[in-house]
């Protein structure tokens, strides 16, 4: 077996509308369809990442709530590259501004390893994405 890569990243959110809206126009990633789904009376957005993978955003009626903290075991956050740190968060803050959402963003970090400059913030959901620095 050969991986190429990420394919697709699901997120389950509790107000389609509103995480449509932060991921769209907040992060600014494309739509590559929508689809309804009434049987499960549930939304599925597919949208692009630059390098081809996807995150797959999904409504469902009444998901519970996503245990943040303490942490728990499983998928810990979503991690996003970008080569200008600052610059992005200026856009994600002018964005989310723009689209009235309040995103706070945590304080700039260096990770002790290797030196990469990253920062964290929440989509609607309480769903930590890392920003991370790459040269």
């Amino acid at each position: 077996m050969r991986l190429r890569g990420v394919h697709h990243i699901a997120v389950i959110c509790s107000e389609y509308a509103r995480s449509k809206v932060f991921y769209t126009e907040v992060l600014g990633l494309a739509v590559v369809r929508e689809v309804h789904r009434a049987e499960r009376r549930s939304y599925k957005l597919d949208l692009a990442l630059p390098d081809g993978a996807q995150i797959e955003l999904f409504s469902f009626p009444d998901p519970p709530a996503r245990v943040t903290r303490p942490e728990a075991c499983g998928l810990r956050h979503l991690a996003l590259a970008v080569r200008d740190l600052d610059a992005a968060i200026a856009t994600i803050r002018r964005r989310a501004q723009e689209a009235g959402q309040n995103v706070e963003i945590e304080p700039v970090r260096v990770d002790e390893f290797t030196g990469a400059r990253f920062t964290f913030f929440f989509d609607p959901d309480g769903l930590p994405i890392e920003l991370y620095e790459t040269r």
